[in-house]
């Protein structure tokens, strides 16, 4: 793995897989500032590769599909990424599209990706999980830039105009820290500083996103008439990243219910009482907050029993040191993951980007493995307590 900096201050890590046919680039440039109104980053990411001064969109389709170029742009909540995928041989060619869609995008289609916008948004919402899900997210973060979920940006998207995304997009561009790295059988040659050294210079400028208000434990009920079962996400804000039970909290999410068939809630809730066919944890973490949530679907009679199932576990895992095998079963479960997630040169680079986007490092996921290994049972209760307190958010569709 090689590390160096671009003339423009970029920050770029190269790493050698031999004998790979095929090259991964990665490219995050952070967020520090929250978008004028929801949807607008959500737009500006659909629109990035929708034409250029240079080449019309069918334009940019026909030389991406012509030398089997996988390229795209993924808006998330602290960085812009840009990736793709080529053929060893096509490397300049995809590096030399990439450098034009950055710099010279032109936003055209806007007005059609509006309304493809709002039409996928308002079929997605047709499904009661998703829409559990969008009530769960207003209220853990609420007024909140994170908070924007799909009936916010439906809310307020029509009111985001073109020059919004572009000078949005330019800001960004602006102000942001941009970090890239490069996964396959490829050696440095100076074509990263050929046509990403060219683009305008990173900056390490404070983030002006805040920090997301303490949750105050609340339930927030949606009824859908035509539901078949009770949709229920309870979560709590949690570390992130940047905070020393991140690793704990990755582990915690593995034994309470993110490795199926053996987690606890799973065995717990569906195997001994049968109260669903799905039940699961997850643990999001932003630059500025994470959430560890459980999710049930269940029959509309079994709320009240669900939730005292969640309560039961929580208070567990708060109170009761988790066994030897367990511990070792759940490590085992967590490193596994992360080795298999890790297993082409583009998942390589994403992880690797990640990490330095967020101002780890690029080899950060070695550094995490290892701290996984050395989690002691008095690490995770004193996570669980620390974090899984009355302050949570507790949201619940029913019929």
């Amino acid at each position: 793995m090689k590390e160096f900096i671009l003339s423009n201050g970029i920050s770029a890590c190269i790493k050698q897989n031999k004998n790979t046919p095929r090259v991964a680039l990665t490219l995050n440039i952070s967020i520090n500032l929250p978008e004028k109104y929801a949807g607008e980053y959500s737009l500006m990411n659909r629109l990035l590769i929708k034409g250029t001064k240079q080449y019309s969109s069918e334009e940019i389709s026909n030389i991406l599909d012509e030398n089997a170029i996988e390229l795209y742009t993924e808006m998330k909540s602290d960085y812009l990424r840009f990736r793709f995928v080529c053929l060893n041989e096509d490397f300049e060619t995809a590096l030399s599209m990439l450098s034009d869609i950055i710099q010279n995008s032109t936003f055209e289609e806007f007005d059609k990706e509006k309304n493809k916008l709002k039409g996928e948004l308002t079929a997605e919402l047709d499904s009661a999980k998703v829409k559990v899900s969008d009530l769960f997210t207003k209220n853990i973060y609420k007024d909140h830039f994170y908070g924007h979920s799909y009936t916010k940006i439906l809310e307020e998207v029509d009111n985001v105009t073109k020059d919004d995304v572009k000078k949005g997009y330019e800001k960004i561009l602006k102000t942001g820290k941009k970090t890239v790295a490069l996964v396959g059988d490829i050696e440095e040659n100076g074509l990263l500083e050929k046509y990403l050294g060219c683009i305008l210079p990173s900056r390490n400028n404070l983030s002006e996103i805040e920090v997301p208000n303490p949750v105050k434990q609340d339930c927030v009920e949606l009824i859908k008439d035509d539901a078949n079962q009770a949709q229920i996400l309870q979560g709590w804000h949690v570390g992130t990243v940047n905070d020393k039970e991140y690793p704990m909290l990755m582990l915690l999410n593995i034994i309470l219910g993110a490795s199926g068939l053996s987690s606890r809630l799973f065995l717990e809730l569906r195997e001994k009482k049968g109260l669903a066919y799905t039940v699961r944890t997850s643990y999001e973490t932003h630059a500025k907050a994470g959430v560890f949530s459980i999710y049930i679907g269940t029959e509309p009679v079994n709320i009240q029993t669900s939730i005292s199932g969640f309560k039961e576990e929580i208070e567990k895992i708060k109170n009761i040191p988790v066994g030897e095998e367990e511990l070792r079963n759940a490590k085992n479960n967590l490193i596994g993951k992360q080795q298999f997630l890790s297993e082409t040169n583009s998942q390589q680079a994403n992880i690797m980007a990640y990490y330095s986007i967020m101002d780890k490092g690029f080899n950060y996921r070695e550094t995490v493995i290892n701290m996984i290994k050395n989690i002691t049972p008095e690490d995770l209760m004193n996570c669980a307590r620390k974090y899984f307190t009355d302050d949570y958010i507790l949201a619940i569709l029913k019929p």
